[in-house]
């Protein structure tokens, strides 16, 4: 790994960042209000199921752990 080329990238972020900060600030002075971001309207976490899926995961399930007791014995 090349440390002066890793020196070189992080300063670059640095300056980056102090720039953000900077302008943030100024911002924040100024009394403006940051500005908000759309919202996507996409659900997070997981997809709920209708029954008929919950019952094939239950079926699924079922196989699997009466697999799982079998080969323990």
């Amino acid at each position: 790994m090349d440390l002066s080329k890793a020196l070189e990238d992080l300063y670059a972020e640095k300056e980056k960042l102090e720039r953000a900060i900077a302008s943030l600030e100024a911002l924040q002075r100024a009394g403006g209000e940051l500005p908000r971001l759309p919202n996507s309207g996409k659900r997070r976490g997981r997809k709920s199921m209708n029954l008929q899926e919950r019952a094939e995961v239950s079926e699924r399930m079922k196989k699997y752990w009466a697999n799982r007791r079998k080969h323990k014995t």
